[in-house]
């Protein structure tokens, strides 16, 4: 995922990591100033989160820096907290992985989706490497570059059961398709 860096919170945040060969945690933010607006209504992180590494860097033409970070393993925010310099902090539990789980027949129309997506050169940009026979990546990486609403994007990251993933992913793309559900 490519990130625009501009805030210096950020800009600290980008500078420990890359010294210090760390990643930083990815939370969903549900409410808060960015959302809704400076000084409307208290913050409110996700539940979960993706732990994320920086893989590439640059200083873009607009003169912000720009980082591309890779998703790894999710956690649990167990508590959180702001620093003096605004950036949040937390407590979280690393989660176990999702194992593999091999792509059913009935899900082939999802890799058809994917493996069109994968051809476009904004995605091949990315980076994005997938186990195609995984039906968790498969699955991660259409909601990943699908255009769909944040919330939902993070409500499916918190699926732990791969067929109601895998349903509720089927129905946004039908959605998207303009197929109507019967």
């Amino acid at each position: 995922m490519p990130l625009q860096i501009f805030e210096q919170r950020y800009l600290d945040l980008v500078r420990s990591c890359t010294r210090e060969g760390t990643g930083f945690g990815q939370v969903w933010l549900a409410q808060g100033h960015e959302v809704m607006g400076a000084g409307e209504g208290a913050q409110e992180l996700g539940l979960y989160g993706t732990y994320a590494h920086i893989v590439d860097w640059d200083s873009l033409p607009n003169g912000l820096l720009g980082i591309t970070i890779e998703g790894g393993q999710r956690f649990a925010v167990l508590d959180s907290f702001t620093e003096a310099g605004q950036l949040v902090m937390g407590e979280v539990e690393m989660l176990e992985q999702q194992p593999c789980f091999p792509l059913e027949p009935e899900w082939q129309s999802m890799l058809d989706v994917l493996s069109s997506l994968e051809r476009h050169p904004h995605v091949q940009r990315l980076g994005i490497d997938v186990d195609h026979e995984d039906a968790w990546q498969v699955g991660y990486a259409l909601v990943q570059l699908l255009p769909v609403d944040e919330q939902i994007k993070y409500e499916l990251l918190g699926e732990d059961d791969i067929e109601s993933f895998m349903a509720r992913l089927d129905l946004i793309l039908n959605e998207l398709g303009g197929v109507e559900q019967g």
